[in-house]
């Protein structure tokens, strides 16, 4: 069974700096492309930043130039850095990874629970 958990959210002033990471628990034979989403109070849930297999990254217009995403494929990991906060970044992010568990023959994705980012003015 493959568990993802976040970690690194928190309270921050505008103009400060979090650095989330998540991992993913169990056995996967394959991962794919591992991204972050964001869901703020009464919104839907959007892509922030994700990252393929390949190295190949996309950003969310609102946070690009200031966060960065990268990973570990020996530690099936991904991290967010996020500079520059702004109170609209205040929003709960979840890990999403896709991969293939080992007893499996497809794809998968598998979600985070989620941690909370929060950005004062």
């Amino acid at each position: 069974q493959v568990h993802v958990v976040e970690s690194g959210g928190g309270l921050v002033q505008a103009g400060g700096s979090l650095r989330l990471s998540c991992v993913a628990s169990g056995s996967l034979s394959l991962v794919n492309t591992m991204a972050w989403y964001r869901q703020a109070p009464g919104k839907q849930r959007d892509l922030v930043a994700s990252i393929s297999s390949h190295g190949i990254i996309n950003y969310g217009d609102s946070v690009k130039g200031r966060f960065t995403i990268s990973r570990d494929n020996a530690e099936s990991s991904v991290y967010l850095q996020m500079n520059n906060l702004k109170p609209e970044d205040t929003a709960v992010y979840y890990c999403n990874i896709n991969g293939r568990p080992s007893d499996r023959w497809s794809d998968a994705d598998y979600w985070g629970q989620g941690t909370q980012v929060t950005v004062s003015s």
